[in-house]
């Protein structure tokens, strides 16, 4: 019997991360409450406070969900690649961007994240999950060690505004199209 409670348990969080994924992408942080994300999930508000203790804790454990989810996706596109280094960093820079901009991605990581897990815990995840990611493909392509944290911090903050730019813009799609094409202009001059 405790392994059902123990599979019961994981399943009532999971669905309490994806409700509370749902709803923070739609509307944001500060206009959701637990009550909110416990109906949507159809658990109680105590399964909710019971797993995750409050709505920062919820959000938190959110936040790491997308990340990885989007590590993940660079990840994959970097790998399907092939062996060519250029081609790796291009493929996981172009999914990144793609996932961020065609998910509830963006909202949660982008502009609720730093405020609310606060920007010490916000780079730390940056850090584990998709910048890691993009210092190796760096490292990979040729930026030698002293321009490595450097050009990772410029590049990842430059697709991260491009990310925000397209979610705000009337037509998503061309702002995704227009920031593609000048993402390939500025890895063309990475490397050696």
């Amino acid at each position: 019997m405790p392994r059902a409670s123990a599979a019961a348990a994981r399943q009532t969080a999971e669905s309490v991360c994806e409700a509370g994924e749902e709803l923070f992408s739609k509307e944001g942080y500060s206009a959701i409450s637990l009550d909110d994300v416990a109906q949507a999930a159809g658990v109680t508000r105590g399964a909710v406070y019971h797993h995750f203790r409050s709505k920062s804790g919820l959000f938190a454990a959110v936040t790491a969900r997308v990340q990885s989810r989007v590590a993940d996706a660079v990840v994959a596109a970097a790998a399907a690649a092939g062996g060519d280094p250029h081609e790796r960093l291009r493929a996981g820079s172009h999914a990144f961007l793609d996932v961020i901009t065609s998910s509830s991605a963006a909202r949660i990581l982008l502009i609720d994240a730093p405020a609310v897990v606060g920007w010490d815990e916000w780079r730390r995840l940056d850090a584990e999950h998709s910048a890691a990611h993009l210092r190796e493909a760096l490292a990979d392509v040729g930026v030698r060690d002293e321009l490595l944290d450097a050009t990772t911090a410029l590049l990842s903050g430059a697709m991260n505004e491009a990310a925000l730019w397209v979610m705000n813009a009337e037509n998503a799609e061309a702002s995704r199209a227009h920031a593609h094409r000048v993402l390939d202009r500025i890895l063309a001059s990475v490397g050696p």
